[in-house]
């Protein structure tokens, strides 16, 4: 059991509830739109916005987490999508901050995204805690502008902030193109994926959430950057095998060239959806190891073996 209170936002989301489920043990507080039956801890029903008032919430926090953000959104409606990242991820999160300063919160820990360093990387080059950001999406970009006010804030006030930028998290539960491509493995239908030689860091969820927990008390996470992986780097092909061991069967993998794929992207104007197929997207996490001594305690391949459940 951890000391002192802890405030968590998020908890009902695919991060958050996992957190929560983590440190049971501990004084939880959890902020947001509802509760879910059962989760331990102290609900506050809250919005994420500039004017909301966190005073009788953060009373006697040590450490806030705050994974609770406008998550990246398909298709999105909004008319101005910035501004409405903006809106929650930046004015929500510094609102949140300053109450908690104000509050005597000794530690804000900032569950952000890769997207702040970017979107992809060369081969062998893999993104860094100290790289200049290069996002390009509106998600993105509200992230980036967040950790820049929350630096800001806390040089001012003397609270300390852990920033977090997990890439893609898998797990129970997950959802979007993760989740299809599980049901693809499920089925273990011919695919033209058996020659994709890329590279791509992921993190299981439990791996985060470890993360997440080391860094609520650790001396050596105060005003530090993370970012964080399986520290096990894999391509598109590895994936769907590991996939389709974890379900008990044998892959069924057709070679094709990532030539193709790439032409037929131009052709049919998926440039975007190839790049993902096919591109690469690493991080190097010798910071966060080092600096807190800390590795991933589960292996991707059975972070993947627990994705499959009844849902799936």
């Amino acid at each position: 059991m951890l000391k002192g209170v802890i405030l968590i936002t998020g908890h009902t989301g695919f991060v958050g509830s996992a957190l929560v489920a983590a440190l049971s043990g501990s004084q939880l507080r959890l902020v947001g739109r509802r509760h879910i039956a059962g989760q331990p801890g102290q609900f506050f029903q809250k919005e994420l916005t500039t004017t909301e008032d966190y005073s009788d919430c953060l009373a006697g926090v040590s450490v806030v987490i705050h994974a609770a953000a406008r998550v990246h959104v398909m298709d999105d409606t909004a008319a101005d999508p910035l501004a409405a990242y903006r809106e929650v991820n930046v004015a929500g999160t510094l609102n949140l901050a300053r109450q908690a300063a104000a509050s005597g919160v000794k530690r804000f820990i900032f569950i952000s995204t890769i997207k702040v360093n970017g979107e992809s990387t060369l081969p062998g080059c893999p993104l860094t805690s100290s790289d200049i950001s290069q996002a390009t999406d509106a998600y993105g970009i509200s992230k980036v502008e967040a950790e820049v006010a929350l630096k800001s804030l806390c040089a001012e006030t003397g609270m300390e902030f852990v920033i977090i930028r997990p890439p893609l998290v898998y797990g129970p539960d997950v959802k979007a193109n993760f989740a299809a491509m599980l049901k693809l493995a499920k089925k273990n239908l011919p695919l033209p994926l058996g020659a994709i030689h890329n590279a791509r860091s992921m993190v299981a969820l439990d791996n985060l959430v470890d993360l997440i927990v080391t860094c609520i008390e650790h001396p050596k996470a105060a005003n530090q950057i993370f970012l964080v992986s399986d520290d096990n780097d894999v391509s598109t092909t590895e994936l769907l095998k590991l996939m389709v061991e974890a379900y008990g069967k044998k892959p069924w993998l057709i070679p094709v060239p990532m030539s193709w794929f790439r032409l037929a992207g131009k052709l049919t104007g998926k440039q975007a959806i190839v790049d993902r197929l096919c591109g690469n997207l690493q991080v190097d996490i010798t910071h966060t190891k080092e600096t807190l001594g800390w590795k991933p305690p589960i292996s991707v391949a059975e972070g993947i073996r627990r994705c499959f459940t009844d849902s799936i």
